[in-house]
C-alpha cells in the first residue's frame, strides 16, 4: 500500500503546487490515484489556509475528493487544527460526512478521546507515532490500540544521514504494537531514506507533498503524481535489493 498524503499542514508559501482547495484537493488526488496511491490523506483546509476539523471544512473536502476518486480518504485530527481536546471531540461528534479514516497523534493530549470519539462514529483510526515523543510508550499500554486501523510510524527526523537510524529504533520501540500493521513513512530529507527502508521491510508507505516538496535528487516535486511515481520507483527497487 502507498499512501498519497496531499498537503499536510504546508500552504501557500510552499509552492501553487501544494493543494489547498477542495477542487485542487481533488484534482490532485486525481492525479496521484493514477500514479498508483491506493489511499489519500489529507488536511482540510479553510479558506484562508488553515487546517481544520470543522463540520463544514472536512464534509466539503471529503465530497470533492470522493466525488473524483474511489480509494479510501482519511483526514488528520492533529491538534493544531483545533487545539483544545474538548472541542475537537465535539466538532468530529457533528462531522456530517465522514472519512473512511482518520490519523490520531497518540502524544498529543486528548489522543485517546479523540481516538474514541472516532471510532464510536465507525470511522478507522490511523495511530500516528511520532519519533521524538512518547506515543510508543503510551500507544503500547492503550486499550485502544488493537481497535485501530493501522499505526502510522512517522519518523520526523529530517535529516537524510539518520533518519533510517531513527526509524528502526521507533519500530523498536513500537514493539508488537498490539498485531497491527504498519505505514512506515519519514518527512523533508529523511522522507526517501525511510521510504526505502519501508521497501526493505515489505511495509506499507506514503510519500506527498505533506512528506516531502523535493523528488530524490534534489529537484523540486511538481505534484504529488510525481512524487508518488517516483516512490513507487524506490519502493519497489528497494524490495528487490538484498
Amino acid at each position: 500500500m502507498v499512501q498519497v498524503c496531499l498537503n499536510g499542514p504546508r500552504g501557500a508559501t510552499d509552492g501553487a503546487m501544494v493543494p489547498l482547495t477542495p477542487e485542487t484537493m481533488a484534482e490532485s488526488a486525481v492525479a496521484a490515484v493514477a500514479a498508483g496511491a491506493t489511499d489519500v490523506h489529507v488536511h482540510p483546509k479553510t479558506p484562508c489556509g488553515r487546517d481544520s476539523v470543522s463540520t463544514r471544512v472536512v464534509a466539503a473536502t471529503l465530497e470533492a475528493i470522493r466525488a473524483r476518486v474511489a480509494v479510501p480518504v482519511g483526514v488528520t485530527t492533529g491538534a493544531w487544527a483545533e487545539p483544545d481536546p474538548s472541542a475537537r471531540v465535539e466538532r468530529i461528534r457533528n462531522w456530517t460526512v465522514l472519512p473512511d479514516h482518520a490519523s490520531v497523534n497518540w502524544h498529543e493530549p486528548g489522543a485517546e478521546q479523540v481516538a474514541a470519539a472516532l471510532i464510536d462514529l465507525g470511522v478507522d483510526v490511523e495511530a500516528g507515532i511520532w519519533s521524538g515523543t512518547d506515543g510508543a510508550a503510551r500507544f503500547a499500554v492503550s486499550p485502544l490500540g488493537p481497535k485501530v486501523l493501522r499505526v502510522l510510524v512517522e519518523v520526523t527526523d529530517p535529516a537524510l544521514d539518520t533518519a533510517e537510524q531513527t526509524a528502526r529504533a521507533l519500530l523498536a520501540d513500537l514493539g508488537p504494537a498490539h498485531g497491527r500493521p504498519l505505514l512506515l513513512h519519514g518527512e523533508d530529507g529523511g522522507a526517501w531514506p525511510v521510504l526505502r527502508l519501508a521497501g526493505r521491510l515489505g511495509l506499507a508507505t506514503r510519500v506527498g507533498l505533506e512528506d516531502t516538496l523535493l523528488l530524490p535528487d534534489g529537484q523540486r516535486a511538481l505534484s504529488n503524481a510525481r512524487l508518488v511515481a517516483e516512490g513507487l520507483a524506490q519502493y519497489g527497487w528497494a524490495r528487490r535489493s538484498p
